[in-house]
């Protein structure tokens, strides 16, 4: 199974904390963010992975250099200049073309205990174009917020602070590559301008929901939970966990 993680952005939601070290660098414990995902793909089952680098890659590279002690299949794909989010699938275009019609695409600082290898079955077995994982979060709004008539400025509903529930990505998304097909060359390319052109063009995307646990350490915030939580919650993120190269 081929997993590609992204690993190419600055971090700059997380100084000073990446000022000299790549956010998938960023250490939980004794290992880095990354090392917690390469780990837990490998008991998953993902044997092959592209790491798409950019900001500080010559420091991810040399930590993992081929995954051979990882027991992992690792290459590099350079970005000359910032690719977003979905670019980095069409700068590696012509190795997806070579590679299992299926892969799994996510962001290098996902924590996480998702079971990869489920979502890859329900992906696959479904035969699908897109399957995105998907988180409910709840979010307190501390203000009052007021429902209105747009026309006669009626006022029809207020809710005091409520707190709402939504779902997010999880930054973990299943592909056909046919997914290709709807990614725009040699610029930056998001996934909200994928997901719009894929529901303009009536194609049907699917989610994954997720209702374990999940953190993105893109915030300080989130980052220090992470590092809390990784020394609380260590056997259910690394249940198999081997020692650290």
């Amino acid at each position: 199974m081929l997993a590609i993680i992204l690993a190419g952005g600055k971090g700059t939601r997380l100084k000073p904390y990446t000022t000299v070290f790549p956010k998938a660098l960023v250490p939980l414990g004794e290992m880095p963010v990354l090392e917690l995902v390469l780990r837990q793909l490998k008991n998953h089952g993902f044997n092959e992975i592209i790491i798409s680098v950019g900001h500080l890659a010559h420091l991810i590279e040399t930590f993992f250099g081929n995954g051979e002690k990882l027991g992992l299949n690792i290459t590099y794909a350079r970005e000359d200049f910032p690719l977003g989010t979905a670019g980095p699938m069409l700068h590696i275009e012509k190795t997806l073309r070579k590679l299992p019609e299926n892969f799994m695409i996510m962001n290098a600082d996902v924590v996480s205990d998702i079971n990869f290898a489920e979502l890859y079955k329900a992906h696959e077995q479904a035969n699908r174009l897109a399957t995105i994982a998907t988180y409910r979060r709840t979010s307190q709004i501390n203000f009052g917020l007021i429902d209105f008539d747009a026309e006669n400025l009626k006022i029809e509903g207020f809710r005091e602070k409520p707190i709402l529930e939504h779902s997010v990505s999880m930054g973990i998304y299943m592909f056909n590559r046919r997914i290709l097909d709807f990614i725009e060359p040699d610029c930056m390319f998001n996934y909200d301008t994928l997901m719009k052109n894929l529901v303009k063009a009536h194609e049907d995307i699917f989610v994954y929901p997720f209702n374990s646990y999940w953190l993105d350490i893109g915030r300080v915030d989130d980052y220090e939970q992470a590092i809390h939580d990784f020394q609380e919650k260590r056997d259910l993120l690394l249940p198999e966990s081997s020692p650290v190269a």
